[in-house]
C-alpha cells in the first residue's frame, strides 16, 4: 500500500510538470502579498523545524505584490522549506527572505545544511535527479520536488537559482515579476 501511494505520488508530480511545461496547468491569476503568503506558510512548517530543533526566521517585512497562482506558489514555499528543513541537521537554522529588489518579487531560503556537492548544482532541477540517491530515498524523496518547483517558477515568468557553499551552507533563490498594479 505504501509502495502504491508512492507510486501514486510520482506520476501525479510527473503530471504536475508535464502540465506546466506544456502551458496546459490550470492556474489561478490573482493579485496578492507573495510576502504574506511566505509568512503564513512559515508558520505552518514551524512544527517541522521544532521537532528538528531548527531555527526558522521568517523576514517579510513589507508586502510584496505579485500576480499568480497563490496555492502554486505556496507549493514553491512548502518544497523549498520542506527540503531545507529535511537537509539541516538537528540544531542548526533555515532563514526565508522575501523582499522587493530590482523591480523583481525575491524568495530566498537558505539553511546551515548538509550544502549540495559543486559538480551537482548543475542536475538539482532535473527530474528525478537526486544528490545522494541512498538517503533521498530513505527520506522519501522522488527526485521531483525541485523540478516542480522550477516548472511553477517558469509559468509565473519567473526563474530559480541555487548557490551552496560545501559543508555550510545552500541558498535558493526565487525571482518573480512584481505586480506594479
Amino acid at each position: 500500500l505504501e509502495e502504491s501511494e508512492r507510486l501514486s505520488k510520482i506520476v501525479e508530480s510527473l503530471l504536475a510538470i508535464s502540465r506546466l511545461d506544456a502551458g496546459e496547468a490550470l492556474m489561478t491569476r490573482e493579485r496578492f502579498d507573495l510576502a504574506a503568503l511566505v509568512t503564513d506558510t512559515v508558520e505552518q512548517m514551524r512544527l517541522l523545524a521544532d521537532d528538528k530543533r531548527i531555527t526558522l526566521s521568517c523576514s517579510a517585512k513589507d508586502a510584496v505584490q505579485i500576480e499568480g497562482d497563490p496555492g502554486r506558489l505556496k507549493q514553491v514555499v512548502v518544497n523549498l522549506a520542506d527540503n531545507a528543513i529535511k537537509y539541516t541537521n538537528e540544531g542548526g537554522r533555515v532563514d526565508i527572505r522575501v523582499a522587493a529588489f530590482d523591480g523583481k518579487a525575491l524568495l530566498e531560503v537558505s539553511d546551515s545544511g548538509i550544502s549540495i556537492p559543486s559538480e551537482a548544482l548543475p542536475h538539482v532541477f532535473e527530474r528525478f535527479y537526486r544528490v545522494d540517491k541512498a538517503r533521498s530515498r530513505q527520506m522519501g524523496g522522488a527526485g521531483l520536488g525541485l523540478s516542480i518547483v522550477k516548472s511553477i517558477c517558469k509559468a509565473h515568468g519567473g526563474r530559480i537559482t541555487v548557490e551552496s557553499t560545501e559543508g555550510k551552507r545552500s541558498r535558493f533563490t526565487v525571482e518573480l515579476p512584481l505586480d506594479h498594479g
